[in-house]
């Protein structure tokens, strides 16, 4: 039987990152969403600290606790209560503790699969990043540059998957390349990768329908 953990590891799940300010986080419904679809018998549970509260005040800051128990196997994140620029509050509201007690939730999913890769670096889970194209449309070259001036660029495995992609929408590169006004599929910006594979993914879904 495949592992909840490699089921969890394997999904993409770009789509569903929320962009706050300069940072990304996974919605908390979905990860939740996954993690029942996964293992229906999973369960979580938020620390209880002094006269049961669900956070501990210290000198560095406001800290919460998230645990998620999956087929048997329990592990817990510690997430600092933090303002909209990621810096610790001292003094945070009610909805601040829940804002960071749901981010700690989600890590703690993480910790059993979902989304790790987006917090190990990675673009792409590696089932989807690893795959061989057979055919590939534009060539890879072994020194492919990193930047277009000061523009970072796709990485190689984000380039393997939107490969991947076109060739199973069968989408022509030119139009595609026309509609975003790209001069090729090496050289995407790397702020605009996931818009791309959004709209290929969307295409490949409706191809499936």
């Amino acid at each position: 039987m495949e592992s909840v953990f490699k089921k969890l590891y394997e999904t993409n799940v770009n789509e569903h990152i929320e962009k706050k300010g300069n940072f990304s986080y996974l919605s908390w419904p979905y990860a939740i969403a996954q993690l029942r679809l996964a293992d229906p018998t999973a369960t979580w549970e938020v620390k209880r600290f002094a006269d049961d509260l669900p956070y501990q005040k210290t000198d560095l800051g406001v800290f919460v606790e998230v645990s998620v128990a999956v087929q048997g196997v329990t592990l817990s994140q510690i997430h600092p209560v933090l303002d909209s620029k990621n810096k610790p509050l001292m003094e945070p509201s009610a909805f601040d503790i829940n804002t960071s007690i749901q981010r700690c939730l989600v890590k703690a999913v993480a910790l059993h699969g979902l989304g790790l890769y987006i917090y190990a670096g990675e673009d792409l889970p590696q089932a989807d990043s690893n795959v061989e194209v057979s055919k590939p449309l534009v060539a890879v070259k072994p020194a492919r540059p990193t930047h277009q001036g000061d523009v970072a660029l796709l990485t190689d495995k984000q380039l393997g998957y939107i490969n991947k992609l076109v060739s199973d929408t069968k989408s022509d590169v030119p139009q595609l390349l026309a509609f975003f006004n790209f001069n090729s599929l090496e050289s995407i910006p790397k702020s605009e990768v996931n818009r791309v594979i959004r709209v290929l993914e969307q295409n490949r879904q409706k191809e499936a329908a």
